[in-house]
Protein backbone atom coordinates (compact mmCIF):
# COMPACT_ATOMS: atom_id res chain seq x y z
CA UNK A 1 0.00 0.00 0.00
CA UNK A 2 1.53 3.49 -1.20
CA UNK A 3 1.49 6.47 1.35
CA UNK A 4 -0.91 8.30 -1.06
CA UNK A 5 -3.74 5.92 -0.47
CA UNK A 6 -3.77 6.61 4.05
CA UNK A 7 -5.89 8.94 5.20
CA UNK A 8 -3.89 12.48 5.92
CA UNK A 9 -4.23 13.56 9.11
CA UNK A 10 -6.80 16.69 10.16
CA UNK A 11 -8.58 16.30 6.64
CA UNK A 12 -12.22 16.98 6.89
CA UNK A 13 -14.01 16.44 10.12
CA UNK A 14 -13.22 13.90 12.83
CA UNK A 15 -16.90 11.75 11.51
CA UNK A 16 -15.94 12.07 8.19
CA UNK A 17 -13.01 10.60 8.23
CA UNK A 18 -14.35 7.56 10.28
CA UNK A 19 -15.69 5.61 6.91
CA UNK A 20 -17.18 2.06 8.33
CA UNK A 21 -14.10 0.78 6.69
CA UNK A 22 -11.51 2.86 7.40
CA UNK A 23 -9.34 1.05 10.48
CA UNK A 24 -6.42 3.75 10.35
CA UNK A 25 -8.39 6.56 11.42
CA UNK A 26 -10.46 4.61 14.30
CA UNK A 27 -6.92 3.57 15.08
CA UNK A 28 -5.51 7.43 15.33
CA UNK A 29 -8.80 8.40 17.11
CA UNK A 30 -9.17 5.41 19.76
CA UNK A 31 -5.47 4.59 20.57
CA UNK A 32 -4.93 6.07 24.19
CA UNK A 33 -8.17 4.96 24.72
CA UNK A 34 -7.54 1.24 23.85
CA UNK A 35 -3.90 1.32 25.25
CA UNK A 36 -5.14 2.77 28.42
CA UNK A 37 -7.55 0.49 29.38
CA UNK A 38 -5.43 -2.58 28.38
CA UNK A 39 -2.11 -1.37 30.56
CA UNK A 40 -4.18 -0.82 33.25
CA UNK A 41 -5.56 -4.51 33.27
CA UNK A 42 -2.95 -6.10 31.94
CA UNK A 43 -0.47 -4.50 34.65
CA UNK A 44 2.17 -5.13 31.75
CA UNK A 45 3.46 -3.28 28.44
CA UNK A 46 4.30 -6.65 26.96
CA UNK A 47 0.62 -7.46 27.48
CA UNK A 48 -1.51 -4.46 26.57
CA UNK A 49 0.91 -4.08 23.60
CA UNK A 50 -0.54 -7.76 22.47
CA UNK A 51 -4.13 -6.83 23.70
CA UNK A 52 -4.29 -3.49 21.70
CA UNK A 53 -2.72 -5.37 18.79
CA UNK A 54 -5.93 -7.85 19.06
CA UNK A 55 -8.21 -4.87 18.94
CA UNK A 56 -7.52 -3.21 16.37
CA UNK A 57 -6.75 -6.49 14.39
CA UNK A 58 -10.24 -7.65 15.28
CA UNK A 59 -11.99 -4.32 14.43
CA UNK A 60 -10.00 -4.35 10.61
CA UNK A 61 -11.04 -7.88 9.99
CA UNK A 62 -14.68 -7.45 11.10
CA UNK A 63 -15.33 -3.85 9.61
CA UNK A 64 -18.13 -3.71 12.12
CA UNK A 65 -20.88 -1.51 11.20
CA UNK A 66 -22.46 1.32 13.95
CA UNK A 67 -25.01 3.82 14.48
CA UNK A 68 -23.16 6.55 15.49
CA UNK A 69 -19.44 6.78 17.06
CA UNK A 70 -20.90 5.96 20.69
CA UNK A 71 -21.65 2.60 19.75
CA UNK A 72 -18.22 2.48 17.94
CA UNK A 73 -16.57 3.37 21.62
CA UNK A 74 -18.05 1.25 23.27
CA UNK A 75 -17.31 -1.84 20.82
CA UNK A 76 -13.52 -0.76 21.48
CA UNK A 77 -13.93 -0.65 25.17
CA UNK A 78 -15.79 -3.96 25.45
CA UNK A 79 -13.80 -5.49 22.79
CA UNK A 80 -10.52 -4.34 25.11
CA UNK A 81 -11.55 -5.40 27.98
CA UNK A 82 -12.41 -8.86 27.03
CA UNK A 83 -9.56 -8.95 25.25
CA UNK A 84 -7.41 -7.97 28.69
CA UNK A 85 -9.38 -10.85 30.63
CA UNK A 86 -8.62 -13.55 27.91
CA UNK A 87 -4.32 -12.54 28.13
CA UNK A 88 -4.71 -12.74 32.18
CA UNK A 89 -6.31 -16.00 32.13
CA UNK A 90 -4.27 -17.64 29.30
CA UNK A 91 -3.06 -21.02 29.93
CA UNK A 92 0.81 -19.22 29.65
CA UNK A 93 0.25 -16.70 32.61
CA UNK A 94 -1.69 -19.54 34.63
CA UNK A 95 0.83 -22.05 33.94
CA UNK A 96 4.04 -21.58 32.45
CA UNK A 97 6.99 -21.30 35.32
CA UNK A 98 10.49 -19.35 35.13
CA UNK A 99 13.18 -21.64 34.42
CA UNK A 100 15.64 -19.91 36.71
CA UNK A 101 14.02 -19.66 40.19
CA UNK A 102 15.46 -16.03 40.77
CA UNK A 103 13.72 -14.75 37.51
CA UNK A 104 10.56 -12.68 38.06
CA UNK A 105 7.84 -11.90 35.52
CA UNK A 106 7.59 -8.36 34.08
CA UNK A 107 4.49 -6.74 36.17
CA UNK A 108 4.84 -3.56 34.76
CA UNK A 109 6.85 -1.92 36.86
CA UNK A 110 8.98 -0.60 34.21
CA UNK A 111 6.01 1.37 32.83
CA UNK A 112 6.72 4.92 33.70
CA UNK A 113 4.40 7.87 32.98
CA UNK A 114 5.50 11.46 32.73
CA UNK A 115 5.37 12.65 35.97
CA UNK A 116 5.54 10.77 39.34
CA UNK A 117 1.96 12.01 39.62
CA UNK A 118 0.58 9.74 37.15
CA UNK A 119 3.02 7.01 38.36
CA UNK A 120 1.40 6.87 41.72
CA UNK A 121 -1.78 7.10 40.61
CA UNK A 122 -0.84 4.38 38.04
CA UNK A 123 0.50 2.02 40.09
CA UNK A 124 -2.84 2.47 42.55
CA UNK A 125 -5.16 1.88 39.68
CA UNK A 126 -3.47 -1.00 39.15
CA UNK A 127 -3.63 -2.20 42.52
CA UNK A 128 -7.43 -2.36 42.94
CA UNK A 129 -9.60 -5.44 42.18
CA UNK A 130 -10.44 -5.79 38.49
CA UNK A 131 -14.04 -5.20 38.86
CA UNK A 132 -12.92 -2.16 40.80
CA UNK A 133 -10.59 -0.74 38.44
CA UNK A 134 -12.58 -1.19 35.00
CA UNK A 135 -15.07 1.07 36.54
CA UNK A 136 -12.85 3.73 38.14
CA UNK A 137 -11.02 3.55 34.69
CA UNK A 138 -13.76 3.87 32.60
CA UNK A 139 -15.76 6.53 35.09
CA UNK A 140 -12.48 9.27 35.46
CA UNK A 141 -10.35 8.29 32.55
CA UNK A 142 -12.34 8.17 29.31
CA UNK A 143 -15.33 10.58 31.08
CA UNK A 144 -18.40 7.82 31.03
CA UNK A 145 -21.46 8.17 32.72
CA UNK A 146 -22.48 5.57 35.02
CA UNK A 147 -25.61 4.85 33.53
CA UNK A 148 -23.49 4.18 30.22
CA UNK A 149 -20.56 2.14 32.12
CA UNK A 150 -23.52 -0.47 34.01
CA UNK A 151 -24.75 -1.05 30.12
CA UNK A 152 -20.74 -2.13 28.72
CA UNK A 153 -20.15 -3.90 31.90
CA UNK A 154 -23.85 -5.56 31.86
CA UNK A 155 -24.10 -4.94 35.16
CA UNK A 156 -26.39 -2.84 37.59
CA UNK A 157 -25.96 0.93 38.05
CA UNK A 158 -26.46 0.33 41.56
CA UNK A 159 -23.30 -1.80 41.37
CA UNK A 160 -21.09 0.59 39.14
CA UNK A 161 -21.59 3.06 41.89
CA UNK A 162 -21.15 0.68 44.64
CA UNK A 163 -17.95 -0.34 42.39
CA UNK A 164 -16.69 3.23 42.29
CA UNK A 165 -17.29 4.04 45.55
CA UNK A 166 -15.18 1.18 46.84
CA UNK A 167 -12.60 1.70 44.15
CA UNK A 168 -12.29 5.53 45.67
CA UNK A 169 -11.60 4.34 49.06
CA UNK A 170 -9.31 2.06 48.32
CA UNK A 171 -7.54 4.88 46.36
CA UNK A 172 -7.66 7.14 49.07
CA UNK A 173 -5.69 4.18 51.26
CA UNK A 174 -3.09 3.24 48.91
CA UNK A 175 -2.55 6.72 48.07
CA UNK A 176 -2.68 8.32 52.30
CA UNK A 177 1.21 8.71 53.00
CA UNK A 178 2.71 9.04 49.98
CA UNK A 179 3.16 11.81 47.44
CA UNK A 180 -1.18 12.62 47.62
CA UNK A 181 -1.13 12.94 51.91
CA UNK A 182 -3.58 15.12 52.60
Amino acid sequence: MDAQALPEQGAGSADDSLLPGDTHSVVNRYESMVYGIAVTHTKCRGDADDVYQEVFLTYHRRQPEFNDEEHRRAWLITTTLNCARRSAQSSWRTRVVPLTPGVVVDTGADFTLATDEQNVLFRALRDLPETQRSVVYLFYFEDLPVARIAELLDVEPGTVKVRLSRGRAQMRELLLGGLFDE
